[in-house]
């Protein structure tokens, strides 16, 4: 649908993209150790007396969110691209449940035994929650942070739809150009279901994300910076009332609209830079390596995390600026223990699984269906004789070798049964010969 761009970015590994997804993490964490004034604090007090100098980023933190949604639309888009609708499900359940499986138990575990960082849900909802749908069905979250597992999961069930179409640039532009509209338009009108689909609060950080996809496939289009900067307005629109909403209710401080929009700007300017190759000097296996350990470590550093605080902090009374990056490094180690002996493991064999069909064929023997009772023939049924009669009505009779003999209709009516009967036996002796 467009010309390809004349200097084409790398089409390999975007080491870069792992790393900012790791600093987004990292940000959402000291946000949640530093940023938040809670009673729960593990700290015993307010963090911001702890670390004054940490108080002007950590308050922020909450914004490496909106940088994974972005980083969420240009991964997804680039991971499906020219691929079934098939491999696009199986690679989303593949990556999202086996961690997250191992980060709802032990999450569970952490709090049952530490009470001061939460309250420990209860084992129905534990179950739930295992599922990824306590969000619709109104359950409580075992850790806080899954809430924007449900806004993920919609955002591939809604960008499903083109995969299935198969993905083009124009269908893709379309889907984004509907998707914004429909945005701003369940703004305005009190319908939850609208809301539900659409994600107003934060479709557009998505919208960024595939178009920043587009152009590093197809290069600058015009089109394509038009949806990039409406969604960048509309996006800053949101940030600014969520900004709102964290300075009153939770870190408890003035915060400010540059910082959000600058932040917001420089996540699309770097994504944009690893769009067009202007990081391709960003290498190393380590990157992608720790790039891996993001999801895990996402899921695993709220409850977990603050658990770690208060036994090095509160019990075991060591200094604050060893208890962070201790913590940090104790969450990080857990993130690989768990990528490197579940995720991994568990995401191959589901694959593979997956793949094969095994236990997802839309077309399974019935079980229960009545067996053919008919008598075979040299190794066949009579039903599949007769089916092979129906095609070739000489076939049954030339692999059986003899003369099928039909009566006529008023044979049953024929007097004289003995000499009919001798009379059949010896035509069918005389065919046989």
């Amino acid at each position: 649908d467009s010309a390809p761009c004349s200097t084409r970015p790398s089409a390999g590994r975007l080491r870069a993209l792992d790393g900012l997804r790791l600093l987004a993490a990292l940000w959402v964490a000291l946000y949640h150790y530093l940023g938040q004034d809670h009673e729960r604090s593990p700290w015993g007090q307010l963090a911001a007396t702890i670390f004054p100098d940490w108080d002007f980023l950590a308050p922020y933190g909450w914004l490496g969110v909106e940088v994974f949604f972005i980083v969420s639309g240009f991964a997804i888009c680039m991971s499906c691209w020219n691929r079934s609708l098939g491999a696009f499900f199986r690679s989303r359940v593949t990556r999202l449940y086996p961690a997250y499986w191992v980060a709802v138990v032990l999450t569970f575990v952490v709090i049952s035994v530490t009470p001061a960082v939460a309250e420990a849900p209860r084992w129905s909802d534990v179950l739930v929650n295992l599922t990824m749908l306590q969000e619709p069905l109104q359950v409580p979250l075992v850790d806080p942070v899954y809430w924007t597992l449900w806004f993920e999961m919609k955002f591939y069930l809604l960008f499903a739809v083109v995969v299935w179409m198969g993905l083009t640039y124009k269908r893709v532009i379309v889907f984004c150009l509907i998707w914004t509209i429909g945005g701003a338009m369940s703004e305005g009108v009190s319908q939850p279901i609208l809301n539900m689909i659409f994600m107003p609060s934060y479709n557009s950080y998505f919208i960024i994300g595939i178009g920043l996809y587009l152009i590093h496939r197809f290069g600058n289009q015009l089109l394509t910076w038009l949806v990039i900067g409406v969604n960048v307005v509309t996006a800053f629109f949101y940030a600014v009332r969520k900004m709102e909403h964290q300075a009153k209710d939770v870190v408890h401080q003035p915060l400010e609209s540059w910082v959000v929009a600058a932040t917001l700007l420089l996540a699309v300017a770097l994504v944009y830079a690893i769009a067009r190759g202007r990081l391709d000097w960003v290498r190393g296996d380590w990157i992608t390596k720790a790039g891996a350990l993001t999801y895990p470590f996402y899921l695993l550093q709220l409850h977990v995390g603050l658990a770690v605080i208060y036994w090095l902090y509160v019990l075991a009374e060591l200094s604050a600026y060893v208890v962070l990056p201790a913590t940090l490094g104790v969450v990080l180690l857990l993130s690989w223990l768990v990528h490197r002996f579940v995720e991994r493991p568990l995401a191959a064999w589901l694959t593979g699984r997956l793949a094969s069909g095994r236990g997802l064929s839309l077309n399974p023997t019935d079980l229960l269906a009545a067996p053919s009772t008919a008598p075979r023939v040299h190794g066949r049924s009579s039903r599949g004789t007769a089916e092979a009669a129906a095609a070739d009505p000489g076939a049954a009779d030339s692999e059986s070798g003899s003369t099928v003999r039909i009566p006529s209709p008023n044979g049953s009516r024929r007097s004289g049964g003995d000499s009919s009967q001798r009379r059949s036996r010896d035509e069918l002796t005389i065919a046989r010969k």
